[in-house]
């Protein structure tokens, strides 16, 4: 086991002379799963590819992305875990002291727009080398945006970076499925049927084939939206309504007048993994450690929150407002198989740091592990791309899950419009299709803290506690308190306003004092002492004076003092932000209060008395 190529001297070691694909990231190199980079290098590896990574390159010239030569096939361009952005700025578009995904912490290691600076240094180095965006800033860029640094709307940064393709999503089917198709001689510009992709055509060409495009489906311009925000609603809205990897459109994005007119084309989001599939990702060799060249300047801070963690499963159906996860990982939970997880844990074993202590089995929320739609049944078909190649390491025979193998279709033939745990008109209500069992659950924990020389299995991530409330026997919280908590338990009630909590897609205040009291009992029960952490929002859309208020006399009666009072950060491609923009919900048509000026953000935190704070980046 190994790191992925990073220098010249160790291709040549290797009897290489140069490399499939070379990856050039702006986090530093960490060969962990929870590090897109380093997993997107890795299924690559694992299906005969050679890959190499130039991790935080100096964007000043050209040449430090010469560093590893031209590749055969492409280049692929992220800006890391993080849009680089949100990275270097705080709410109040200050300068960030430190960046824990860089040496030593140490700010400044990127650019800003990263993924547009490194792109474009790319085609000064190697002119028509195929670029390929991916990762969280440019997943959320793929089409007209609104960028709160420069309070505007961009254009697609497809189109900025002069990449050839955008993967969007957690992006392995799709980067491997390009991968081969270029290995097999396809044209990059030719590639423009890969779900979980956008790419880019001259509108005079698409005008000649009408039917290019197939079922697709045509959405405000880039200029419409940047004119007019009631454009940029529509097109947020109809972009929101097509998330669905069953059933959803292709989306058509005219940027530009004239003959220089371009087409941004979105195909229909990628299939959710399987649980096999996911497994096989899990089962590839990381090194589960930073690269050495980082040693010197004290390694990567990042690693430190999850370097004994376990990622569970993916996606989310919160659909919290605010969270980029719907555009992102999308709302399809996939779950890995309970032997996957367990074998994890046996390999954390082995680090010379492990000290008995699983920090964390979760992911976006840890309590929807093999829950979701009762209407999405059975398992994945051969349209994945992880099974198509004998020699490829992904698919090595193991031994079967014992749980169902993931997602298909859907029995109706059209995309779902409900939100599973809220009403589109803000009502808390879990929707009787969601399988919300957390049997699953319950035994992937008792598993875990049974492997030998486990002493505790904690859960770091937050819990939902709309879904806890749905288990009538409180089997799970139960088993939260006794084992699993380490006297602190996080949850985000985010507000107690009502409008607010409408607005944000979160459930009712009433609920969180429900989870409260069942949370209390449940642990006077069990002889401990044991804490709730509670996360609030400021200055979110639809927040004024008045609802900051009702959160302050609450904290006031209830005697709760929030972990953090997180300051409204609005992030590129959520529905919070796009009320925010506009001031209107596009979901609804109706009019929203949104505070904008740094003395109105201010005074809300003023009202909780709550100095202004370095921004979280938390999960949603």
């Amino acid at each position: 086991m190994a790191f992925l190529y990073t220098t010249t001297g160790e291709l040549r070691r290797n009897g290489l002379a140069e490399l499939d694909v070379v990856i050039v990231s702006g986090d530093a190199y960490v060969d962990h799963p929870s590090f897109g980079a380093a997993m997107i290098g890795r299924a690559l590896e694992a299906d005969g590819f050679s890959v190499g990574i130039i991790a935080q390159p100096d964007w000043r010239s050209p040449d430090d992305f010469r560093r590893l030569g031209r590749p055969r096939l492409f280049f692929g361009v992220t800006a890391g875990n993080v849009d680089s952005m949100l990275a270097h700025y705080t709410v109040a578009r200050k300068l960030r002291r430190d960046d824990a995904y860089s040496p030593g912490g140490k700010p400044g290691r990127r650019p800003n727009r990263a993924a547009i600076v490194y792109s474009n240094r790319i085609r000064e180095a190697f002119p028509g080398a195929p670029v390929v965006l991916g990762g969280i800033e440019a997943s959320l860029r793929r089409l007209a945006h609104y960028d709160y640094w420069e309070d505007k709307i961009r254009r697609s940064i497809l189109l900025d970076a002069k990449a050839d393709l955008l993967v969007y999503g957690m992006g392995e089917a799709q980067i491997v499925e390009i991968a081969r198709r270029l290995r097999d001689g396809q044209p990059v510009d030719s590639i423009t049927d890969v779900p979980g992709t956008v790419y880019s055509c001259s509108a005079r060409d698409a005008a000649s084939d009408p039917a290019k495009f197939g079922e697709s489906i045509t959405i405000p311009s880039f200029e419409e939206c940047a004119a007019d925000p009631a454009k940029f609603g529509e097109a947020f809205k109809i972009t929101y309504e097509h998330q669905d990897p069953f059933f959803g459109r292709a989306i058509i994005q005219r940027h530009g007048d004239g003959p220089a007119a371009r087409l941004v084309v979105q195909n229909p989001p990628a299939k959710p993994l399987t649980t096999a599939e996911l497994d096989r990702l899990h089962r590839l060799q990381f090194e589960r450690r930073w690269h050495p060249s980082c040693d010197a300047q004290g390694g990567v801070p990042a690693l430190e929150t999850v370097r004994f963690s376990i990622t569970s499963h993916r996606g989310c159906y919160g659909d919290c407002s605010f969270c980029a996860l719907t555009f992102h990982q999308g709302r399809v939970v996939q779950s890995r198989s309970r032997e996957s997880i367990i074998r994890e844990i046996e390999r954390l074993k082995a680090l010379p740091e492990w000290r008995g202590v699983v920090s964390d089995i979760g992911g976006p929320t840890a309590n929807m592990y093999m829950t979701g739609c009762k209407r999405i049944r059975g398992g994945l078909q051969p349209a994945n791309v992880f099974v198509r190649t004998s020699h490829s390491r992904l698919i090595e025979s193991s031994a079967q899950p014992s749980e169902p193998t993931g997602p298909v279709a859907p029995a109706s033939r059209r995309p779902c419009s409900r939100r599973c745990l809220i009403s589109r008109t803000g009502e808390s209500r879990i929707c009787p299709n969601l399988r919300t069992d957390a049997g699953p659950l319950i035994e992937l924990l008792r598993a875990a803290r049974s492997v030998p020389g486990v002493r505790k299995v904690f859960t770091g991530t937050g819990v939902r506690y709309d879904l806890c409330l749905a288990d009538p026997d409180d089997r799970y919280l139960r088993e939260l308190c006794e084992h699993h908590v380490s006297g602190r338990l996080r949850v985000a009630p985010e507000h107690v306003s009502e409008g607010v909590l409408r607005l944000m897609g979160k459930p009712g205040i009433e609920q969180f004092e429900e989870f409260r009291q069942r949370f209390d009992r449940i642990n006077r029960e069990l002889g401990k002492r044991q804490f709730i952490v509670c996360y609030f929002m400021s200055s979110h859309p639809g927040c004024g004076p008045g609802e900051m208020r009702e959160l302050a006399d609450y904290l006031r009666r209830t005697g709760l003092h929030p972990e953090d009072v997180q300051d409204f950060y609005p992030c590129p491609m959520t529905l919070s932000s796009c009320i925010y923009h506009t001031g209107i919900n596009p979901l609804t048509g109706e009019r929203v209060f949104v505070a904008k000026t740094d003395r109105e953000k201010l005074a809300q935190r003023h009202m909780l008395n709550t100095p202004a704070r370095k921004t979280t980046r938390r999960r949603g």
